[in-house]
């Protein structure tokens, strides 16, 4: 993990960050309402997370930034919402929560989402979802770099039959190839990769717990 990892921005300085940004508006907050809620969880550190049910991956995406360049979602994940999360990853049922303890998961690059996800279970960290991850680039835009970007696990499809999609969400930062199109060289990207498959340059996002506001 960089140095420019190692302290988020505090509470009350996320909460103004997503203020200034209009996300307390899609989270249908007045200002002073998201304020008051990160004022009150009294967490020294960790990060805001606006309840996905609240500002879905797909409205938030588009807030992330590198180099100048907006963010987005690949265009073969028109269903980005509808991933939800995995058996075992609990959400506050609060419009407002903290994560804390979080972690990229820099060691576990060039393991498979199948290969990380049990060992994260027995370290008892829980994975993020891919709305939580978007949150953190959000915050500390600093937590997407080439060669160090990061899957979102807590989050996967589930078919009509009850089986997971074999898609995993991830963040990473476009190269401008393919159906990017040139122009989104070096944006950040929400996409995907499949369960069973490696990547060196993707970790593993999670953390230690999230608390309810």
């Amino acid at each position: 993990m960089t140095a420019a990892l190692l302290a988020l921005p505090s509470i009350n300085d996320q909460a103004e960050r997503l203020i200034d940004l209009g996300l307390h508006r899609l989270g249908g907050f007045h200002a002073d309402e998201l304020r008051s809620a990160a004022a009150a969880s009294g967490a020294r550190d960790g990060l805001l997370v606006i309840h996905p049910e609240r500002v879905p991956a797909s409205a938030l995406v588009p807030f992330l930034r590198h180099r100048g360049k907006p963010g987005f979602v690949v265009e073969d994940m028109t269903d980005i919402d509808q991933f939800s999360p995995i058996e075992g990853v609990l959400v506050p049922d609060a419009p407002v929560y903290v994560l804390e303890g979080l972690d990229r998961g820099d060691h576990m690059a060039n393991w498979s989402p199948d290969e990380a996800l049990p060992a994260l279970v027995e370290d008892d960290r829980t994975p993020l979802l891919l709305a939580e991850g978007v949150h953190w680039v959000i915050q500390q835009p600093a937590a997407l770099e080439r060669g160090h970007c990061f899957m979102t696990i807590g989050s996967r499809l589930r078919k009509a039959d009850g089986r997971l999609d074999a898609r995993t969400p991830a963040l990473w930062i476009s190269n401008g190839t393919g159906r990017d199109g040139r122009d989104r060289r070096d944006a950040p990207k929400a996409g995907w990769c499949w369960a069973g498959n490696r990547h060196t340059w993707l970790g593993f996002a999670s953390a230690a717990a999230r608390t309810a506001i």
